[in-house]
């Protein structure tokens, strides 16, 4: 005897069908599906109802079974689930499948005007998923009718749900200050809200969360103490590093009574050691040479200011040294051969994306940081009578702005250039003059004066001198000119090496000619720094 269906109600029939013709239409559906609508409308004639439940009783009866269902009502405007709900479920397919019901339009208008104001597809997708359609589902109104306070209910439930999980959310407010934007570009009655600011979203001591009080209360004012000359993200960075500190100490010695009882051997060498054997947690691997620096030093930053300020807390003497910190590696840039760059300013001078193109031959030319460029003014460019073109580069990370010289051709590429205007054809390049002979004993730096007499007694080798004497002459050349310039261009050491007097294929590369003069030729980048 097959089983007995469970009874709609009357007043959810109208519902149930609706339900299962959107199944039909979509081409999905199984007995599972038909069973859970019937039990579910069975026990919530109004579905608006089952909204009153505690939340961890909506999700708990949140069965796979019934997300189809749960969805269609969403979608629907027969039920608003509470933003809480809303905010702990990922809803992967509500934003399919909400393309066949009555939040469509207001959703690809959404998209249209996020698509406006420059947002990338990536950034539109996001906002219509964590923000747009959970507000169209709560709110019960359409696009245009969000006011102010549908946007701040909205973020008081993130923020509510930061308390709970005891983590950060920064991506949903900052979806919800972009789609804030994109509700008033289309019209609707909210004001774009002013950035949402970082301070005082997280106390100091609750980054110094696992850190004892005794530990955690000078942590906690000099924190308090530098974030008046930093960036609250430098401070929040040294915050983390004292942090590591402040747990290891926990560990290590939990009856601590105060900073002051600090000792070399005790307490900072097997910090030290830890810090060398540090595993980062997310990849499994050794954390990075920086970051076990940054450790070192803010520790060391952190107990020499305490004790500079004459704090009681201060150590009798200090503890932490600049060796004790590791050494960075300075790797070189990769070196572009010339045919390389050539090929690559050929590319960027015949791509029909001149937007794109201009911006990376700006970048080349002048050295500047992309978050710079996006941020030059229509006037940056300024003419200095008698010398020429100037570039103002605005303030970015380094919060200071500057001037850059456009770099200027040659003479001998201008006089090319005419020959090219006059004849109508390209004359041969002149060739390099034959390398004049090197001086036995190049001069030193400006100012510096020998303190002791030459050297008079007669060498038992004559030639032995005077060959290390033009050695010395030829390598002092090079890294005064032909490393600075390579450096200039990244070659790396195999090729700075290389770089010698009767070579002129690399002499060229390096920016010297055989007579000592700088030329245009070779891979030059010139920077406004």
């Amino acid at each position: 005897m097959p089983p007995v269906k469970t009874v709609v109600p009357p007043q959810a029939a109208a519902i149930y069908e609706s339900y299962l013709a959107c199944l039909a239409g979509r081409g999905v559906g199984n007995k599972t599906f038909d069973s859970g609508a019937r039990s579910f409308l069975a026990r919530y004639p109004d579905p608006q109802a089952w909204a009153g439940l505690p939340l961890d009783q909506r999700l708990a009866g949140t069965r796979p079974h019934l997300q189809p269902l749960l969805n269609f009502l969403m979608l629907h405007r027969h039920l608003r689930p509470g933003y809480d709900y809303l905010l702990d479920r990922k809803l992967t397919a509500i934003v399919r499948e909400a393309a066949a019901s009555p939040l469509a339009a207001d959703l690809d208008r959404f998209l249209a005007g996020a698509e406006a104001l420059g947002y990338s597809g990536r950034a539109r997708a996001g906002m219509t998923s964590q923000i747009a359609v959970r507000m169209l589902i709560q709110t019960g109104r359409g696009l245009g009718e969000l006011t102010d306070a549908d946007f701040t209910a909205f973020g008081e439930a993130i923020s509510e749900r930061e308390q709970r999980l005891g983590r950060d959310l920064g991506h949903y407010h900052g979806a919800l200050y972009a789609s804030r934007a994109v509700a008033y570009h289309l019209g609707a009655p909210a004001e774009p809200a002013p950035k949402r600011s970082t301070l005082g979203r997280w106390s100091w001591e609750r980054h110094l969360d696992g850190v004892t009080d005794q530990v955690r209360k000078p942590m906690t004012a000099y924190l308090e103490r530098i974030q008046g000359t930093l960036a609250r993200s430098s401070v929040q960075g040294n915050a983390s590093e004292l942090a590591h500190f402040g747990r290891f100490l926990a560990r290590h010695d939990p009856g601590l009574a105060s900073l002051a009882l600090l000792d070399r051997q005790r307490h900072m060498e097997p910090y030290l050691n830890e810090v060398a054997a540090a595993i980062n947690h997310r990849t499994g691997t050794p954390i990075a040479a920086s970051t076990a620096k940054g450790r070192i030093l803010t520790v060391g930053s952190f107990l020499d200011a305490i004790a500079e300020w004459g704090w009681p807390e201060a150590p009798v003497r200090r503890l932490i040294f600049p060796r004790d910190a590791p050494k960075l590696p300075h790797p070189l840039p990769r070196y572009l051969p010339p045919d390389q760059e050539r090929a690559l300013l050929a590319a960027l001078e015949n791509s029909p994306d001149r937007l794109l193109a201009d911006a990376l031959l700006l970048l080349r030319a002048t050295g500047m940081r992309i978050g710079e460029l996006t941020m030059l003014e229509l006037d940056c460019v300024h003419e200095v009578p008698g010398q020429g073109s100037w570039l103002k580069v605005p303030l970015g990370k380094l919060l200071t702005e500057r001037m850059g010289a456009h770099r200027r051709r040659d003479r001998r590429a201008r006089r090319q250039d005419r020959r090219v205007s006059l004849t109508g054809t390209a004359a041969a390049a002149p060739a390099h003059r034959q390398a004049r002979r090197l001086p036995a004993h190049p001069p030193g730096p400006p100012g510096l004066r020998r303190s002791h007499p030459r050297r008079t007694a007669p060498c038992r080798r004559p030639g032995r001198h005077r060959r290390r004497s033009a050695a010395h002459a030829q390598a002092y050349l090079c890294h005064r000119h032909g490393q600075r310039r390579l450096l200039a261009a990244g070659a790396d050491g195999s090729a700075r090496a290389r770089v010698r007097g009767d070579e002129p294929a690399l002499r060229q590369l390096s920016g010297i000619a055989s007579d000592g003069r700088e030329t245009a030729g070779g891979l030059m980048i010139t920077g406004s720094r």
